[in-house]
């Protein structure tokens, strides 16, 4: 019996003790889990934070940023990088004449051509814009004649380009081609003499008409120097630089083109104080009707004068003493001059007389004029202004 109850207690303890590796066993692999949880719980919302910094841009976003515009590529309105890239660029806006000056342009080269050309012509502006003299010259579609000028009394070059559709209408409107016939345009041939030469006084009474556009703001005359069917043989100015860039169309009924007049902002520089200034309505310059009535209405304006026989200063006590009967000695004599002034300006000087029953003053020295000039007016407040 002793030995089957060592037997039975053998047996159950070692049924617990396999019953306690188990339940070890499985505590042990619950707290893994736990704790693989716990971790795979903390990495999901670093995961997710990050996920919701990374933001990929899409490509209207970058356009915007590079400040491109597919759908309204246009020169004057920029933005993003382009716009720092191009902020240098000054505004032909800034200079208010240039249009009105280029108006009258139109109006004269319009005359000017039908007279030239014996053929009904209409030139309309197409527009006036800033540009780098680099960019321009590479956007230039060839075959194209160049046209480079000197303004002799600005002492600098500007450019003149006739496209290629504007060249083959001229010379058959010149020599005699038929209005409804098929130009004959062959690519890649140089220009001939006579096509040259005809181009070249096609450009004269341009720039002719230029000289006059600009007549009234400041004379200048532009003379051809050469003509040159080479963009880069007619580098007047530094890639880099601004130039005002002026776009005509001519159309003679079925046919015509494009001309460009290229101004580098140097060219200008001379006139541009001139070309800051702003006319209302189209005439510019002096206007001889109301400088006539201003001249009238100046003659019959009526002014006061002050016959000044003797100045002197004295402290207001003393005269705060003044009394009934007391004399103010004048340190003046009969023969001393009078001063003649019109408020605090001094105009002339005279002796005192009588004439009839009123007191008279004979003017015995010519009129002081001004040493203030209208110019110095002006000069004097542009530099107020310019000092606030």
């Amino acid at each position: 019996m002793a030995g089957d109850d060592d037997i039975d207690q053998d047996a159950l303890a070692a049924e617990w003790g396999v019953s306690l590796d188990d339940e070890e066993g499985a505590s042990g692999d619950d707290a893994m889990a736990d704790k693989w949880a716990a971790m795979i719980d903390e990495e999901e919302p670093e995961a997710v934070a990050s996920a919701g910094t990374e933001r990929v841009l899409n490509q209207e976003e970058i356009d915007s940023l590079l400040g491109f515009n597919v759908e309204g590529m246009n020169r004057d309105v920029r933005n993003g990088i382009r716009a720092i890239i191009n902020s240098t660029i000054v505004s032909y806006e800034r200079l208010p004449m240039l249009e009105i000056v280029f108006d009258r342009l139109v109006r004269l080269l319009t005359t000017s051509l039908r007279n030239f050309t014996s053929d009904n012509v209409e030139v309309a502006l197409e527009g006036l814009s800033s540009v780098r003299f680099g960019d321009y010259l590479n956007s230039i579609p060839l075959p194209a004649i160049l046209a480079v000028f000197k303004a002799e009394e600005w002492d600098n070059y500007g450019l003149v380009t006739v496209g290629s559709n504007l060249i083959y209408s001229m010379v058959d409107v010149l020599l005699g081609g038929g209005r409804g016939s098929m130009r004959l345009r062959i690519e890649g041939r140089p220009y001939t003499t006579i096509e040259m030469n005809l181009i070249r006084r096609m450009i004269e009474v341009v720039l002719g008409d230029a000289d006059l556009a600009f007549a009234p703001l400041s004379p200048v005359h532009f003379n051809v120097e050469r003509l040159e069917t080479n963009p880069r043989f007619a580098a007047i100015a530094r890639p880099a630089n601004a130039a005002i860039l002026v776009k005509l169309r001519i159309d003679m009924e079925d046919r015509g083109g494009n001309i460009e007049i290229l101004l580098p902002y140097a060219t200008i520089e001379p006139i541009r104080e001139l070309l800051l200034q702003m006319f209302m309505g189209e005439k510019f310059g002096r206007d001889p009707i109301w400088e006539g009535h201003l001249a009238s209405e100046l003659w019959s304006a009526t002014v006061e004068l002050d016959a000044v026989l003797f100045e002197q200063e004295m402290p207001l006590r003393k005269v705060m003493d003044f009394k009934v009967g007391d004399t103010l000695a004048l340190d003046r004599r009969t023969s001393d001059p009078i001063i003649l002034r019109c408020g605090e300006t001094v105009l002339t000087e005279g002796k005192a007389g009588r004439v009839g029953d009123k007191v008279a003053v004979r003017i015995t020295s010519r009129l002081r004029r001004p040493k203030m000039t209208y110019a110095a007016f002006e000069k004097a407040d542009r530099m107020a202004v310019e000092g606030t």
